[in-house]
Order: C-alpha cells, then sequence, then structure tokens
C-alpha cells in the first residue's frame, strides 16, 4: 500500500458517511459507490420518473463526493443553514465539505429529500449568517405575502415531512384552490415568483420550449425548501389564507 493509500484509508475510516431517507440511515462504504435511485443502496421509490440510478456517493481523491450519475433529472442541495446552495446538474459532482447537507430532488410531481452526514469537516456554518426562521427575506430575495403564501401551498408535503423522505407537489389548480384563489391569479402569481427567483440567478425556473409548468413548481419548491425561504413556521399561514386579502380575485400586488 502507498502512503497515499494508506492516508486516504485511515481518512474514510475517520471520515464515516451516512445517508438519511424516510427515518432509515445508511452507512457509505469508501470502496464501492453508493447508489440512490429506483435500484442501488437506496431505493427511494419505484417512480418511473425517476432513474434507476441518479445520485451516487464516492470517496475519490481524499474527498467524499455527490455525483448526478443521471441523464435528465437534477437535484438541489444546500448545508444546514440554507445559505450554502448548488444545483447538481447531470453529469456534475459536488464535494462533500459540510458536517450534514441537505439533497432534494423531484421526479414527476413527487419531491424526494435525503441528508447526507459526514464526521470529516472541512467547513463549518457560519451561526452569523443564518435567518430567522419565518422571515420574509433570506439574502437579498423579498417575498410579498402572497408569494410567500403560493411558496407555502405548493410546497406544503414536503415541509409537513417528519423526517426526510417525499412529498407530493399539488397540481397548480389545487394549489389555487387551497389559497382561495381563481387559477388565472395563480399563474400569474406563479410568473412573478419564478421570475424574480431567476433575476437572482436560481436556475431552473425559466420557462422555454419543452419546459412544463411541473418542473417549475418542483424546482421552486425545492429552493424555498432548501434554502429555507420558507419553512414549517409558515405553515399556519395556510389555515388563515381565506381571512388574507389574497384571495378571492383581489390578491395583493406581486
Amino acid at each position: 500500500m502507498t502512503t497515499d493509500e494508506a492516508t486516504d484509508t485511515a481518512t474514510t475510516t475517520k471520515a464515516a458517511v451516512r445517508v438519511e431517507f424516510c427515518g432509515e440511515e445508511y452507512a457509505v462504504d469508501a470502496r464501492k459507490p453508493f447508489l440512490i435511485g429506483r435500484e442501488g443502496d437506496l431505493v427511494v421509490d419505484e417512480n418511473p420518473f425517476l432513474h434507476r440510478t441518479f445520485l451516487s456517493v464516492t470517496f475519490d481523491a481524499g474527498l467524499w463526493w455527490l455525483t448526478n450519475i443521471g441523464n435528465t433529472l437534477s437535484a438541489t442541495v444546500t448545508d444546514t443553514t440554507g445559505n450554502v446552495q448548488a444545483w447538481l446538474a447531470p453529469g456534475a459532482r459536488l464535494p462533500i465539505v459540510f458536517p450534514e447537507l441537505q439533497v432534494l430532488f423531484s421526479a414527476g410531481t413527487t419531491t424526494y429529500d435525503f441528508t447526507i452526514t459526514s464526521d470529516l469537516e472541512y467547513f463549518s456554518p457560519s451561526q452569523l449568517s443564518t435567518t430567522t426562521a419565518g422571515t420574509t427575506t433570506v439574502g437579498p430575495i423579498h417575498l410579498t405575502s402572497s408569494q410567500r403564501l403560493l411558496i407555502v401551498a405548493l410546497a406544503e408535503d414536503v415541509l409537513r415531512q417528519a423526517s426526510p423522505g417525499r412529498g407530493e407537489i399539488p397540481a397548480s389548480a389545487a394549489a389555487a384552490a387551497r389559497l382561495g384563489w381563481s387559477q388565472t391569479t395563480f399563474n400569474r402569481k406563479l410568473d412573478n415568483v419564478c421570475d424574480k427567483l431567476d433575476k437572482f440567478g436560481v436556475q431552473g425556473l425559466r420557462g422555454g420550449p419543452g419546459k412544463l409548468a411541473t418542473g417549475r413548481r418542483a424546482r421552486l419548491v425545492e429552493y424555498a425548501v432548501s434554502t429555507r425561504l420558507v419553512d414549517t413556521s409558515d405553515l399556519p399561514l395556510l389555515d388563515h389564507a381565506d381571512q388574507a386579502d389574497v384571495g378571492g380575485g383581489q390578491p395583493t400586488h406581486g
């Protein structure tokens, strides 16, 4: 065994990596890829929109990596504060340098969520950069009350998860009905919030040929949940949506 191999072996012994999904924890073996998808070490779901093998966790060149080995789906990856966020496109890989990462991705109308924890810590989330739960801004992004309601309505099932797992994203008609809005009002506000986030550099929200509304809603939920733009403290807003001056065809501006 070479010196480098001995160092890598010692490092992986100390730097155990674990994946948690739906209340179950999986230990990752540094000697082989840990595969995630419809098949593999972590079988996420039998969802036909999900790749057989979509993501892999591997150890290479002294670092742990999360790699997108699929060909169409992307994943949203963030640290525990939500301030460091990456969009992992097909073929891309990302070093696992934080003690905990949250990974979200969507297949069809279902959004999946799991966490990766590592004993080896290259960077620590700064407590100074965290945001207060329930505030209307995360970094420079400001939401109107109706924009926040729209995102919470789409992300409700994901936010209500007790542990990382899966959540369904409602159709636009169902989300509009949940808020007491007309379909036209909902679609306009969805356009507005997606345009706003797109201008801030959030990828995957801009519509175009071949890009369906379902994909845009899923990407919006992934980004909003992973960056803590909305969280569980916002869920009570839905219970009072019918009392707020944002529905009934007379929504607030924005």
